[in-house]
């Protein structure tokens, strides 16, 4: 049997019906859904389920919804009998995999991305930063990229998605010079993206100050399961180690190309993606093609997902 990471997607992979089919069919699903609406205050499931794409966009929504979406899916994945040897998760989904790894409590979890979200939308005006994605540049490229854009301003590498996509992110003039510059330096694209703040970068610090403190104020628990974290993709063991990683990730790059190295050096060779969408498996592929991806999102692709590990 394969040494099998669970992997958690972030922002990006949101859509309007996303846990219906799971919390339809199995209990576990449904539970995590309640946990979470009782946390919130509000119906957080009744936003997923039936929520409109422009309420689902809106990342104080995004984040607790696209949480809770993927820990119902890992519920259902270990009621099934697949457990994680390791989990890692995409920005925010670094928040699943801590509580599917037993560090963090679901109702915990879902308050605190949900003030993640409000804090880094608070951080920049509306309109003054922007992110970009740039298909095709080395990250050293990318990073002499936006050292020639920023002028006195912030732009940086926000996402270090694959060898082939790396995300930027910082002031908007500062990111369309990057957009400009990158096109010309060869990039196979460059191109503006559709989100609400810039994410991952320095203009983040007010909402990193704002989160450490309730950061601090949570009960988080040593992983049952070990987690290969964001600002450092390194393997992480311990409750100290998750709290400083969570803290320094809303202004450090993702790093994913490196963190999907390192489990693989760490022997596994199974990535399952839990939660909607299917951003990450298709990363892997970018990575490292010899690595198995499956994904556990809905009804369809989880039967897949069970059927083809109980076959290993």
């Amino acid at each position: 049997m394969s040494e099998i990471a669970f992997l958690f997607p972030g922002q990006g992979s949101q859509a309007p019906g996303m846990g219906l089919e799971l919390a339809e069919n199995f209990s576990e699903a449904r539970e995590v859904f309640e946990e979470a609406d009782a946390a919130l205050g509000f119906p957080l499931s009744k936003l997923c389920f039936e929520g409109a794409a422009e309420e689902l966009q809106l990342t104080a929504n995004t984040q607790p919804a696209i949480l809770a979406v993927s820990v119902a899916a890992a519920r259902v994945l270990e009621e099934k009998g697949i457990r994680p040897d390791y989990v890692a998760g995409h920005s925010l989904g670094e928040y699943s995999a801590l509580v599917a790894a037993g560090s963090i409590a679901l109702a915990d979890a879902v308050r605190l991305v949900r003030k993640r979200g409000e804090y880094m939308q608070e951080a920049v005006p509306l309109g003054q930063g922007a992110m970009a994605a740039l298909l095709g540049l080395e990250a050293g490229a990318v990073d002499e990229v936006c050292r020639e854009a920023a002028g006195d301003e912030v732009v940086s590498a926000a996402n270090l998605n694959s060898p082939a996509q790396i995300v930027i992110a910082g002031h908007r003039v500062a990111v369309e010079r990057a957009v400009e510059l990158a096109k010309a330096r060869g990039a196979k694209r460059a191109i503006l993206l559709n989100v609400s703040a810039p994410f991952h970068c320095s203009l983040m610090k007010p909402a990193a100050d704002r989160l450490a403190v309730d950061l601090d104020a949570v009960a988080i628990g040593n992983p049952r399961i070990p987690l290969v974290n964001n600002a450092d993709a390194a393997v992480v063991r311990t409750a100290e180690a998750v709290r400083d990683g969570l803290k320094r990730q809303v202004t450090s790059p993702v790093r994913w190309t490196d963190s999907m190295l390192a489990l693989r050096r760490e022997g596994v060779n199974l990535f399952i993606e839990a939660g909607p969408g299917k951003v990450l498996s298709g990363l892997i592929r970018q990575i490292d093609r010899e690595a198995q991806t499956l994904r556990a999102g809905d009804l369809a692709s989880l039967d897949e997902a069970v059927g083809a590990v109980q076959q290993q």
